[in-house]
């Protein structure tokens, strides 16, 4: 059976075509169980239940893994224990002497991950804006893989897939895009030409911010083989428990983000008018830069709303003053939060970098939830006020 995108959030396509089978599979069980046990049984020499050792594979895992798949339009994924953890053994791919051309406007760990341990490790990293620059001429023979997110964590700088994977296709590199923003339900890397998608499942995947979860997915063999061997190898794989947690929050993700990116651009547009807010960053609006790039590439434009406010000391203030909103280091979640970068997510990377890129002490990230949108800006409002 054939799923609108809605429903495969909730069901395989593969389970929907024999019922039958599926009910004996599971005792009939509507919700996938927790496989909670680390080793199988086997039923005799030679013989296997398909399972042997929860390092190499869990059934639950596999189940979160073709979800998340399937809503990527990947041939496979890799379930990890957190972000992190994904674009750690991602880039275990890669040989020293190995160079990656990264934008420069990333997640704050991201950034610690290539500059303590990939550069450690033999790996050349190049920062680049990927949305400005001519990243054809920073490609050199070493070269194996462009690294994105679109839009960026926090300055949301929006990139062209496409455009970018002719470019990779030409030079016979990796195009990865870090696709934790926007989620598969509202943008596919993987059918705009790129060969590895990373996700953060902590964040809109699994949606209320009560585990951490780590995905890559690819539609490549060769990858999908790599990162088998890896992922047996370092025993990173998402434990049984978490895994359900993200079968249960993936089930909402269409509901959620369709609501939290109907507020996100309504909140967008009244903190615009706001005259201690300078500057107010959503692809959602129409004078943003990616506008039009987002709108051919994906399905909707988010919940990350970044603004600046007039100066640090307004900045924190609001920190202190929001109520309904919670001031947290994370995203993604039904609850909306709002972020420092410039203390939290961002704070181990260089402070030329951050003002390159744009982060300043004035500079707030929200991510909205499923609040009442003017509940929300009722509270923006209180703290926004002298």
């Amino acid at each position: 059976m054939t799923l609108s995108l809605d429903s495969k959030c909730l069901h395989l396509e593969e389970d929907t075509e024999d019922s039958c089978n599926r009910d004996l599979k599971n005792y009939g069980a509507v919700s996938f169980p927790i496989y909670q046990t680390a080793t199988y049984a086997h039923p005799g020499p030679g013989e296997s239940t398909g399972f042997d050792y929860s390092r190499l594979q869990n059934p639950t895992r596999e189940q979160v893994e073709k979800l998340v798949a399937q809503l990527e339009k990947g041939i496979d994924c890799i379930a990890l224990s957190s972000g992190m953890a994904a674009i750690t053994i991602l880039f275990e791919i890669f040989e020293p002497g190995n160079h990656i051309i990264v934008d420069s406007d990333l997640y704050g760990g991201s950034i610690r991950l290539f500059d303590h341990v990939s550069k450690k490790n033999g790996l050349k990293i190049t920062r680049a804006n990927f949305s400005k620059d001519d990243i054809e001429v920073l490609i050199t023979p070493e070269t194996k893989a462009l690294y994105i997110e679109t839009p960026t964590n926090p300055m949301m700088n929006v990139s062209d897939i496409k455009k970018l994977s002719e470019i990779s296709k030409r030079h016979s590199i990796l195009l990865i895009v870090d696709n934790t923003f926007l989620s598969p339900y509202f943008q596919n890397p993987l059918e705009l030409g790129a060969d590895i998608v990373v996700h953060s499942g902590t964040k809109f995947l699994c949606g209320h911010n009560d585990t951490l979860a780590g995905f890559v997915v690819t539609n490549r063999t060769d990858i999908q083989e790599k990162l088998r061997f890896l992922i047996k190898t370092t025993g990173a794989g998402l434990a049984p428990f978490d895994s359900w947690l993200l079968l249960r929050g993936i089930k909402t993700l269409a509901l959620r983000m369709e609501k939290s990116a109907e507020s996100a651009l309504k909140i967008a547009k009244w903190l615009k008018a706001q005259k201690s807010v300078v500057n107010v960053i959503y692809p959602g609006l129409e004078d943003h830069p990616g506008y039009k790039i987002l709108k051919e590439q994906a399905r909707g434009f988010g919940a990350m709303v970044t603004f600046e406010v007039n100066d640090k000391e307004k900045a924190l203030s609001v920190l202190k003053k929001v109520n309904l909103i919670q001031y947290a280091e994370s995203l993604g979640g039904v609850d909306t939060l709002i972020t420092y970068p410039e203390t939290q997510t961002h704070a181990d990377v260089p402070l030329e970098l951050r003002r390159k890129n744009g982060i300043k002490e004035s500079t707030l990230r929200v991510s909205v939830g499923i609040e009442n949108a003017d509940d929300l800006i009722a509270d923006l409002q209180q703290a926004l006020e002298d």
